[in-house]
C-alpha cells in the first residue's frame, strides 16, 4: 500500500495523540509534526494544573462528557505503561454556603449521570475528614480525580510518533496551508512541505491557522491569563489533594481552586483575566496587532458588554494579592494573603462565536483531506487519547 504522509499543525497534547493515533493504527502512514516552539507542550498543555477529571461538571451526552470518560482510562494506563506521574489524590467539590446549594444539587445530578467513578456526597461535617482544613456545608468527592504532568505525556507521545518512523520538526513555525491537487502544502520559513492530509491542533492560534486552511471566520479564539499563587511550604499540608468551588455554569471555567501538583507543591488558582497577547503570560505582554483583531471581531465586543462586571472581579483578584486569597480563603480558612506567593500562568483558548456566546464543547471539521480542531476546552489534556480516536475515526469516514 502506498505510504500517505499526514502533516500535524501544533505540538501541544493533542495534536501529538492524533499523531500517535495514526501511527499506530495506519502502518503505511508518516507523520509529521510542525512546532512553532523549540520544545513540545510548550503553551496550554504545559502551563495547566495538571488535573485529570473524571467529568463532573461536562452536559451529560456530550462529546466532552464521552471524550472524558474515555480519555480518563486511557491516560491512566499510557502514563503506567510509560512510567509517567499518575497519582490519584482525589477532588473535593465544595459549597462554602446554602446559597450554592442548588447549584451543587444539579452538580451532583450531573456527575452521576456522567458516571463519576466512586462520587460521593459528604456532609458539612464529613468534609475534615477528606481535608482537615477545609470548610463548607456539603461537598462532593471524587477519589478518582488524579494529577499528572502533561508536558512530560507529551514527550513521550513525540518519541512514539519518531519511533514509528514520523517526524517531529521543532522552532517550525507554519505560515501557510494551500490546497493542491491530491494533497495540501504547509508553508514555513524552511519551505513548502507537501503532505497528503493536514490536521490543524494550533491551541492558541487555532482560529488563524484553520481559516487559511478552509476560509472558514470563527469561532475566535479570545486568550484568557490564569494566574496561580503557590502556598508557601509551612502551609503546604493544609491541602492533601484538590479543593475546587462550585462552579457558575454560565462561564467554562471552573473557579479558583487549590491543587496538589506531582512536585508536591500546592497552587492556588488560577482566575481568568483578559490576555492582550495570544502568548501573554506576564501583564506587560501587548500586542497591539492582535488587540485591534480583538476588539475588531463582534463576538469579543457582544462577550465584553455581557460578562464585563465578572471581567472586572476577576482583574481586581489579578491586581491584589489579598482580594484573590479572599475568594481562596472561604473553602481553606487557615490560607491567608501572606502564605503564598505569586507561581506562574497559563493561557486559555477560549473560542467565541460571532454572537459572542462563549464555545463550550469542542469543535472539529473536517473537509477534503484537512481536519481542524477549532475548539478543544479543558478537559482537552484529559481526553486526548481519546480525542485522538475519535478524530482518527472521522478522518478515516470522510
Amino acid at each position: 500500500m502506498t505510504e500517505q504522509t499526514v502533516g500535524i499543525v501544533g505540538g501541544g497534547i493533542v495534536g501529538l495523540a492524533v499523531g500517535r493515533e495514526l501511527s499506530r493504527r495506519h502502518g503505511n502512514t508518516r507523520v509529521v509534526v510542525f512546532e512553532k516552539e523549540n520544545r513540545l507542550g510548550a503553551h496550554q498543555t504545559g502551563h495547566n494544573s495538571g488535573v485529570v477529571h473524571a467529568g463532573l461538571y461536562y452536559r451529560p451526552g456530550s462529546l466532552k462528557a464521552e471524550l472524558c470518560a474515555r480519555g480518563r482510562s486511557m491516560l491512566r494506563e499510557y502514563c503506567s505503561e510509560r512510567d509517567l506521574p499518575y497519582v490519584e489524590c482525589g477532588k473535593l467539590v465544595v459549597a462554602v454556603d446554602g446559597s450554592e446549594l442548588a447549584r451543587f444539587d444539579a452538580l451532583e445530578a450531573n456527575a452521576r449521570r456522567n458516571g463519576v467513578p466512586g462520587l460521593r456526597r459528604v456532609a458539612g461535617s464529613g468534609i475534615t475528614e477528606i481535608e482537615p482544613h477545609a470548610a463548607g456545608v456539603a461537598a462532593l468527592h471524587s477519589p478518582e480525580t488524579a494529577i499528572t504532568d502533561y508536558a512530560a505525556v507529551a514527550r513521550a507521545l513525540g518519541e512514539d510518533i519518531e519511533r514509528a518512523g514520523g517526524s517531529v520538526l521543532l522552532a517550525t513555525a507554519v505560515t501557510g496551508v494551500r490546497r493542491r491537487v491530491g494533497g495540501v502544502e504547509v508553508e514555513t520559513a524552511d519551505g513548502v512541505h507537501p503532505v497528503d492530509r493536514l490536521v490543524v491542533c494550533a491551541g492558541l492560534r487555532a482560529d488563524r491557522v484553520s481559516r487559511w486552511a478552509d476560509g472558514a471566520d470563527g469561532p475566535r479564539i479570545v486568550p484568557f491569563r490564569g494566574e496561580y499563587m503557590r502556598l508557601a511550604p509551612s502551609v503546604r499540608e493544609l491541602v492533601r489533594g484538590m479543593i475546587y468551588p462550585v462552579p457558575d455554569p454560565r462561564y467554562p471555567f471552573l473557579g479558583v481552586h487549590f491543587t496538589r501538583r506531582v512536585s508536591g507543591e500546592v497552587e492556588v488558582g488560577p482566575n481568568a483575566v483578559l490576555a492582550l497577547h495570544r502568548e501573554g503570560y506576564r501583564r506587560r505582554d501587548v500586542s497591539l496587532a492582535e488587540l485591534r483583531g480583538l476588539v475588531g471581531w463582534p463576538g469579543f465586543r457582544r462577550m465584553a458588554r455581557a460578562h464585563w462586571r465578572a471581567g472586572a472581579l476577576e482583574m481586581l483578584g489579578s491586581l491584589s494579592v489579598r482580594a484573590y486569597m479572599r475568594t481562596a480563603r472561604r473553602y481553606v480558612p487557615e490560607v491567608g494573603a501572606t502564605d503564598v506567593r505569586r507561581a506562574g500562568a497559563g493561557i486559555r483558548a477560549q473560542a467565541v462565536d460571532r454572537d459572542g456566546s462563549l464555545v463550550d464543547d469542542f469543535r472539529i471539521n473536517h473537509e477534503d483531506g484537512i481536519t481542524t480542531v477549532r475548539n478543544a476546552p479543558s478537559p482537552a489534556a484529559t481526553s486526548s487519547l481519546a480525542i485522538a480516536e475519535h478524530v482518527v475515526d472521522r478522518m478515516a469516514a470522510h
